[in-house]
């Protein structure tokens, strides 16, 4: 069982690095003049979309966390909501994060947005479909050696180098956005 479980993280893992290659390449084709860095926030807003729709359809189709219960339609749509909520949230929490880290609050605005909005998909998409809006799930998991399953470990795995790629890639310079070879 522990195998199987191994290989359907490996092929989701697979489809989401793809999904990333996917959305550098694919709006060449649909968008003139369209690059990663020359149009970065239509790149930021593409590839978050597809890293989340990708990863709604892998937790819907893998079902990684199967709960015995049968759930009312009413609770699915207050789950729902809650986990947009709390996705808002972290959009947020993440924008004032790099706003404190020395990211301009008016000027770039947009592009500070994007930014949490992106690290918001790759972190805290990731638990909303794995352990729903459930707060104590996520202290347990996040807690040392609170993760039950392949999937939990690697939730840890990725939010964390998530948060900690982010932060490297803006260590080596000072977060001083106005300059023209920074922007």
């Amino acid at each position: 069982m522990r195998e199987a479980e191994i290989w359907r993280l490996l092929a989701a893992n697979l489809l989401c690095a793809l999904s990333i290659v996917l959305a550098a390449v694919v709006p060449a084709a649909f968008l003139d003049g369209f690059s990663v860095l020359g149009t970065h926030l239509t790149w930021l807003c593409v590839c978050s979309v597809c890293v989340a729709t990708l990863n709604v359809i892998l937790h819907l189709v893998l079902k990684p966390n199967q709960s015995p219960k049968r759930r009312s339609f009413a609770h699915k749509i207050s789950r729902f909501l809650k986990c947009c909520i709390y996705f808002f949230m972290s959009c947020i929490l993440f924008h004032a994060i790099i706003v404190l880290y020395g990211a301009p609050l008016i000027e770039s605005v947009t592009e500070t947005f994007l930014f949490a909005v992106l690290l918001s998909t790759f972190t805290t998409l990731q638990c909303l479909c794995l352990l729903g809006p459930n707060i104590q799930a996520w202290i347990r998991v996040f807690s040392k050696n609170g993760a039950m399953s392949v999937w939990e470990s690697s939730l840890q795995i990725t939010s964390m180098c998530s948060i900690l790629g982010a932060w490297f890639g803006a260590f080596p310079i000072p977060l001083d956005w106005d300059r023209p070879w920074q922007v």
